[in-house]
């Protein structure tokens, strides 16, 4: 059996929509996780016109996912950090502070597209933030960082049913700490800005955490806890993301570039991280508080 869930930002979700789309694919009764705000209903296949209905509710603020109804709640969530978890770049804030914003902005689109390689890319826009103040660091946690709507109740919710949470990041150590700390991750990993004498020395510690790091992190993580990938949610936006989002269970592209969404069957483009948890199958009543 599969599960067609739909989702949209508060208040724009039409009822008859949801009907309409029921009757038409033969599908169980209607079920309402919120009013107006997320709906789900069973099928006995998979739709042969799937991706064109998904390509007209996105008109409308919609986003469509069709699933298998077994095993769709995980007992892990492993979340990128980077325009995922928070609303910003890092390495990008970073960069605005030491005046060579715009350069590295053009490296990191490209790099989150798939265009140049991850590793690299890192390397050469570090390189750019050689002798900035350490102090610039906490600057940019304090004044330009802000969280995901729906980060916080996502963890909360999957951590008070018995899961565990892990921020995977090609970012930095430094911010990875703070924000697993204010959503209450159980566990973060990171890449660690190399610092002397109070300045950035314009590297980063070896071995980089990109693509591959994320997929053996899924992998360590769910060995030790005795579960296996089709345990977890994993949720990001790059090209350095794809490779856990294709091992995990389920795979959520979150807001992510069109290059990246294209290789994933489950895509949020208007609702927030609380999407996760509708796809699972909760209830705005089940969930916790964050």
């Amino acid at each position: 059996m599969l599960i067609a869930t739909l989702i949209a930002p508060p208040g724009a979700l039409d009822p008859a929509l949801v009907e309409n789309l029921r009757n038409a694919w033969g599908g169980g009764d209607v079920q309402w996780l919120n009013p107006d705000e997320a709906a789900e209903f069973a099928l006995a296949e998979m739709p042969g016109n799937r991706w064109d209905v998904w390509d007209d509710l996105q008109k409308l603020r919609v986003d469509l996912v069709v699933q298998p109804a077994q095993g769709r709640r995980k007992s892990m969530l492993l979340a990128d950090m980077d325009s995922t978890m928070i609303e910003q770049e890092c390495i990008d804030e970073l960069a605005d502070e030491a005046g060579v914003g715009e350069r590295v902005k053009e490296i990191t689109a490209r790099a989150m597209n798939g265009e140049i390689d991850f590793e690299g890319a890192l390397i050469e826009r570090v390189g750019l933030l050689r002798d900035l103040p350490e102090q610039i660091i906490a600057k940019v946690l304090a004044e330009r960082i802000t969280f995901m709507p729906g980060g916080k109740t996502l963890v909360a919710t999957m951590r008070a049913q018995g899961g565990h949470a892990a921020l995977v990041s090609g970012g930095f150590t430094a911010f990875t700490a703070l924000v697993a700390d204010a959503l209450a991750f159980d566990e973060h990993r990171a890449n660690g800005l190399l610092i002397e004498k109070g300045v950035l020395t314009g590297d980063v510690a070896r071995p980089i955490l990109g693509r591959q790091a994320k997929i053996e992190a899924l992998e360590e993580i769910t060995a030790r806890l005795g579960l296996t990938a089709a345990d977890v949610i994993a949720v990001g936006d790059g090209a350095n993301d794809l490779g856990m989002l294709g091992r995990a269970g389920t795979g959520v592209a979150l807001h992510a570039k069109p290059s990246v969404a294209a290789e994933c069957d489950v895509r949020i483009n208007h609702g927030d991280l609380t999407a996760l948890l509708y796809l699972q199958g909760y209830a705005r009543t089940e969930f916790a508080a964050g």
